[in-house]
């Protein structure tokens, strides 16, 4: 039942979306423009602007915070986030090293995408061992990979033209849905899909919350799952990063929201985070476009909301 009114209340929320911005169009004209598209403003504003961008940021946040509940379900820790392995880390640094070399939105995309791979490729292979794949050491070489590639990162910076290369760096790792459109439709079908191959594995969640043995002695192959949701969980992080930029605390904080909401149970936790997440997403990108004449970067917002929201969350609870 909860999620039948979270559908409803996701599409009422991207409808609305449409309309806000410096044009302001009223639902009314919204629907109108979505059912019967003619040639007039609103309906290129809705079709060319807005809409790729409100669907992109659903979907991204959908995304992350699916991500981060198959994360914190994995390592059984609440305070575990998609970029756990480095994978923000890598892709700002293969975003940064595009810019300064390239200078072109489109090798920014592909660099962003593939070095946030490769960190959690190098992360993974620190991590694994004769004894398989322990948590703890996919902790601790995601630290080791996240750090060196921020210090790459740092090399960048430092390098960077401070007027021309250093703004467009510092304004990119903030994030922004600004210069998102239908062209990143291979962004939308990653994301799409291994949300949806996570929530086909939610019911497995449940048991590894139960300890390798017990998992293992109910016929599931630890080792397999794990390497499942650190790909599915990477590819959705770094295609997300790889558009938008660094978008911080949703993977983490939308969780524990979905949980409040449905329980612990990961079968409804998955499916409640798709939403919540969406509609989260939405609504900053709602207030990064319309508190002021410019545009506040997305990842300011989900930062100045999300830190306080946790630490209110965690001084109610006493423990996560």
């Amino acid at each position: 039942m909860k999620n039948t009114y979270l559908i409803l209340l996701s599409i009422i929320t991207i409808v609305v979306s449409l309309g806000i911005g410096p044009y302001r169009i009223a639902p009314i004209d919204i629907v109108k423009c979505l059912v019967e598209p003619k040639n007039s403003v609103n309906t290129t504003i809705v079709w060319d602007i807005r809409l790729p961008r409100v669907l992109f940021a659903f979907f991204v946040g959908a995304g992350l915070s699916v991500a981060g509940s198959a994360y914190q379900a994995m390592f059984k820790n609440p305070l575990v986030s998609p970029d756990i392995l480095g994978v923000s880390s890598g892709a700002a640094f293969g975003a940064a090293l595009a810019i300064l070399v390239f200078n072109h939105f489109y090798f920014v995309q592909i660099f962003a995408f593939a070095f946030g791979l490769i960190a959690v490729y190098t992360a993974y292979f620190l991590a694994k061992s004769k004894y398989g794949l322990p948590i703890l050491n996919l902790v601790i070489s995601g630290i080791i990979i996240g750090s060196f590639f921020s210090a790459l990162l740092g090399i960048i910076k430092y390098l960077a033209d401070p007027n021309n290369q250093l703004p467009q760096i510092v304004f990119w790792l903030m994030g922004s849905f600004a210069n998102v459109s239908f062209s990143a439709w291979g962004a939308f079908v990653v994301i799409a899909l291994c949300v949806l191959l996570l929530y086909l594995l939610r019911w497995q969640l449940n048991i590894v919350a139960f300890g390798d043995d017990e998992a293992k002695s109910l016929g599931l192959n630890i080792t397999l799952l794990r390497k499942l949701i650190i790909l599915l969980s990477s590819l959705i992080t770094a295609a997300s990063v790889a558009i938008v930029g660094i978008v911080g605390w949703v993977g983490l904080v939308i969780p524990h929201i979905s949980r409040l909401l449905v329980g612990s149970d990961n079968k409804k936790v998955i499916p409640t985070s798709i939403f919540v997440g969406g509609i989260f997403m939405v609504l900053m990108d709602d207030l990064a476009r319309s508190l002021i004449s410019g545009e506040i970067p997305i990842g300011i917002l989900t930062s100045l909301i999300g830190a306080p929201f946790f630490a209110w969350l965690y001084k109610k609870q006493k423990h996560l």
